[in-house]
């Protein structure tokens, strides 16, 4: 008997391929990413490595001896630093020792903050033989007076000491107008009470936006990094602070780097000057005794008896 034929299953049809225009969507998207991001990357380089130096900077501290150095700025003879409670416990004679010949210590922010390691930086700094000077981080909504009455009851300047500044940058504001009224307030109270003209600090971008033809009296010390040089005229500034990433043997970590634009006489000139001693009293001239009318003839009559006797 002849076998029947088995049953053939259906023919199926192939299963589609599947679509992969979705490949050509994510390389298209990171294709120009990536020409986005270079061309970010290429107009604010600098602004970039800086934060990625800083970081670097900040993950290895662990790592760090103290003893790491960075190169003085070439073309300036005078050198210097300023400081704060970031920079920890600093080896002020190892520093010395580096040509630092200044420093400017935080000592107050805002209306109420004290920094907690000025009254060691500014014992320790001055006995170290470095010339020596105290500032103020300004809140811009915080009073003036306010802000000025916490400076002066924390720094004790005395004469020899550099001039109080005013370190005015945060951006965080409501008026432009209210905040230099009560930058002016600070600035002319503590002028009022330690007789001399406060240094005005500021970056160079808030400087030019905010304060620039307001308070072009007032010495100016200008911080503006990644340049060979300060945009503004040498004759505007009197310092610069050229490095906020430098290292100085004897502090573990970093620390702001300065130059003073001049000699070291001419920083000597702005310290804080003696009190004017008092004016010595006017001897006044003993005033020549009159004679009263007929005394000398009694005189004359007097030598006469005598001449007799």
């Amino acid at each position: 008997m002849p076998a029947l034929p088995l049953p053939t299953a259906p023919a199926t049809a192939p299963p589609p391929a599947p679509r992969r225009g979705w490949r050509r969507w994510v390389l298209a998207g990171l294709l120009l990413g990536l020409l986005g991001g270079g061309a970010y990357y290429l107009r604010h380089q600098r602004q970039l490595n800086r934060y990625a130096r800083r970081t670097w900077a900040t993950l290895t501290t662990r790592y760090l001896t103290g003893r790491e150095s960075t190169p003085l700025l070439a073309g300036y003879s005078v050198h210097g630093i300023d400081v704060s409670t970031y920079q920890g416990r600093i080896d002020w004679p190892e520093v010395a020792r580096q040509q630092v010949r200044f420093a400017f210590i935080k000592a107050s922010e805002g209306a109420t903050l004290r920094d907690a390691r000025f009254k060691r930086n500014w014992r320790e700094a001055r006995a170290a033989g470095i010339l020596s000077g105290a500032y103020h981080y300004f809140q811009p909504n915080r009073d003036g007076g306010e802000q000025a009455r916490l400076f002066i009851a924390t720094v004790p300047l005395r004469p020899g000491d550099l001039p109080p500044v005013l370190d005015v940058e945060a951006p965080r504001f409501h008026d432009v107008a209210e905040m230099r009224r009560e930058v002016r307030q600070w600035l002319d109270a503590v002028e009022a009470h330690y007789k001399v003209r406060p240094i005005l600090y500021s970056n160079y971008t808030f400087y030019r936006h905010y304060l620039a033809g307001h308070f072009d009296d007032y010495p100016l010390w200008l911080a503006h990094y990644e340049v060979e040089r300060p945009a503004l005229p040498a004759s505007r500034w009197i310092i610069w602070q050229h490095s906020d990433e430098a290292y100085v043997p004897g502090i573990r970590g970093t620390v702001d780097f300065n130059v003073f634009q001049g000699s070291y006489e001419s920083l000597l000139a702005l310290r804080v000057a003696p009190p004017p001693a008092p004016a010595r009293p006017v001897a006044r001239p003993t005033p020549a005794k009159t004679a009263r009318p007929g005394s000398f003839r009694k005189l004359l009559n007097r030598a006469a008896e005598l001449v007799q006797r």
